[in-house]
C-alpha cells in the first residue's frame, strides 16, 4: 500500500472512531437531561418532603436538612465521590492504556443506578440520594475517560468541530427522549399509569438508553499502547500527586483549569437546579419545565455548532468569554422573573440553549490543546474534576443560600459570582503560550 493509500485509510479509520466517540455523548446525555435537569430534582424534593417532619426537615444520618436542600446536597456529595475516584481511574487508564474497559464499567454502573430510580416512591428519599450519588459519580468518571480520547482521535485543527459535534449529538438525543417523556407525562392517564409512575418510568428509561447506546463507542473506540512508565510508579494517589506536580510545571494549563473550574461550576449548578427553581419559586408546572428544557436541547444543538463556527473566526477563548457574559445576563434576568410567567421562562431557556453547548464544547477542545502528549487521561481527570468533579461548590452554595434565606431567588443569583470570576481568570490566560508550553502545535485561530 502506498503512502497516499495509507493516509486515506488512516483518515477513514479516524472518522469511523470519531463517529463512535460521538455516540457516548448520545448515550449519557439523556441522563443529564431527563434525570438530572428535569425530573429528579423536583421529584426527589417531593419524596423528601413526604418524609419530612413538621418543620420541613429530613434527618439523613441524624443530620437536620431542609427537604428543599436535599437534592442539592446529594449532587454536591456525588461530585465529592467523583473527585476521589477520577484521579485513581485516570492514572490507571494512562498506565495500562486500557481506557475502554474502564469506560464500560463506569458507564454501566451509572446506567444501572439510573434504572434503579424506578424504585423511588413514597418517602424513599435516602434511596434516591444513594442512587443519585452512584449515577452522577459514575457519569463524571466515564466522561473523564471519554473526553481523554479527543486528542487521540482528532488533529489540532479539527478538535473544535469534533468536540462541538459530540455535544450536538448529546443535545439531539436529549431532545428526542424529552419529547417521548413529555408525551408520557402529559398523557399518563391514557397510558393507565399515575403521574408518579410516569416520572419513575422516565427516570428508568434514561438508564436503559444510556446502557444500550454505550455499546456503539465500546465497539468503535480502540485502546492505544502507552509509553513505558518508570519503575515504582503506580496508579492511585501517588500517581495523582505526580500528575499535579507535573501540571504545576505547566502553569498556564493550570490557570485555564482554575478558570474553567469556576465558571463551569456555575453552568453545572444552573443545569441541575433550574427545574427546582422553576417549580418551587416560579410555580411552573412539570409540563412547562419539560417543554422549556426541550427548547434548551433543540437550541443547544444549533448553539454548539454555531459557536464552533464562531471559534473558527474569533478563536475559542474569545467565544467562550462572550458566552460567560451571556450566562451572567441570563441569571440576572432570571432573578427578576415574576412567578407564573412561562413565556419569560421560555425566553431565558432560549438564551441558555444558545450558549450552553458551545461554552462546554469549546472549553473541552481548548483544553485538549493544553495537554502534554501521552498524559491525556491523567490531565482529563483533572479537567473532569473541574467539569462535574469539582462542581460541588455551586450546589453547596445554592443549598446553603436557600437553607439560610428560604429564597430560591437568592440561591440562583448567588451563582453569578462563578461566571464573573471565571471570566476574569480566563481573560488573563495566554492560550497560545499555554499550548506551546505543553509541547503541542499552535492552531492558527485559538
Amino acid at each position: 500500500m502506498g503512502s497516499s493509500d495509507t493516509l486515506v485509510a488512516d483518515a477513514t479509520d479516524r472518522r469511523r472512531e470519531q463517529r463512535g466517540w460521538y455516540f457516548y455523548d448520545w448515550a449519557c446525555s439523556v441522563y443529564s437531561t431527563s434525570v438530572l435537569t428535569v425530573f429528579l430534582g423536583p421529584y426527589l424534593t417531593s419524596v423528601a418532603e413526604n418524609a419530612a417532619d413538621a418543620d420541613g426537615y429530613v434527618h439523613p444520618l441524624g443530620i437536620p436538612v431542609r427537604a428543599g436542600s436535599f437534592f442539592a446536597y446529594s449532587v454536591s456529595l456525588s461530585v465529592i465521590v467523583a473527585v476521589v475516584l477520577m484521579p485513581l481511574v485516570g492514572a490507571a487508564a494512562d498506565r495500562s492504556g486500557r481506557k475502554k474497559p474502564l469506560l464500560g464499567i463506569t458507564a454501566y454502573t451509572g446506567a444501572a443506578a439510573t434504572l434503579g430510580m424506578f424504585l423511588l416512591d413514597g418517602d424513599r428519599y435516602l434511596l434516591g440520594g444513594v442512587l443519585l450519588v452512584v449515577a452522577n459519580a459514575s457519569q463524571a468518571v466515564s466522561m473523564m475517560l471519554y473526553n481523554s480520547y479527543l486528542p487521540q482521535i482528532a488533529g489540532p485543527e479539527e478538535r473544535d468541530a469534533v468536540s462541538s459535534r459530540g455535544w450536538a449529538f448529546g443535545y439531539a438525543a436529549g431532545s428526542i427522549v424529552l419529547v417521548v417523556d413529555l408525551v408520557l407525562y402529559l398523557a399518563h392517564d391514557s397510558f393507565g399509569v399515575s403521574e408518579s409512575t410516569a416520572v419513575r418510568i422516565c427516570l428508568a428509561s434514561a438508564g436503559l438508553w444510556w446502557g444500550g447506546f454505550t455499546l456503539i463507542p465500546l465497539l468503535r473506540l480502540r485502546d492505544r499502547p502507552t509509553a513505558p512508565r518508570a519503575e515504582g510508579t503506580s496508579p492511585g494517589l501517588r500517581q495523582f500527586v505526580a500528575t499535579i506536580r507535573d501540571m504545576r510545571r505547566h502553569r498556564l494549563t493550570l490557570a485555564f483549569l482554575l478558570a474553567y473550574l469556576i465558571y463551569n461550576d456555575g453552568i453545572q449548578t444552573v443545569i441541575s437546579q433550574a427545574s427546582v427553581y422553576g417549580s418551587e419559586e416560579l410555580g411552573l408546572s412539570q409540563s412547562t419545565l419539560i417543554a422549556a428544557v426541550l427548547l434548551v436541547q433543540v437550541l443547544a444543538v444549533a448553539g454548539a455548532l454555531g459557536m464552533g463556527r464562531l471559534a473558527r473566526t474569533y478563536g475559542a477563548k474569545r467565544t467562550i468569554l462572550g458566552s460567560l457574559v451571556a450566562w451572567t445576563l441570563t441569571l440576572g434576568a432570571g432573578y427578576f422573573l415574576p412567578a407564573g410567567n412561562p413565556v419569560g421562562f421560555f425566553l431565558l431557556a432560549s438564551a441558555i440553549g444558545m450558549v450552553l453547548g458551545g461554552s462546554q464544547a469549546l472549553s473541552r477542545s481548548l483544553f485538549s490543546h493544553l495537554v502534554p502528549p501521552g498524559k491525556e487521561a491523567e490531565y482529563f481527570s483533572a479537567y473532569e474534576m473541574s467539569d462535574r468533579g469539582m462542581s460541588w461548590l455551586g450546589p453547596l452554595l445554592f443549598g446553603i443560600t436557600y437553607q439560610l434565606t428560604g429564597s430560591y431567588r437568592d440561591a440562583i443569583i448567588s451563582l453569578v459570582a462563578f461566571f464573573v470570576i471565571g471570566f476574569v481568570l480566563l481573560a488573563r490566560v495566554s492560550v497560545k503560550e499555554a499550548i506551546s508550553d505543553a509541547g503541542n502545535p499552535v492552531p492558527e485561530k485559538i
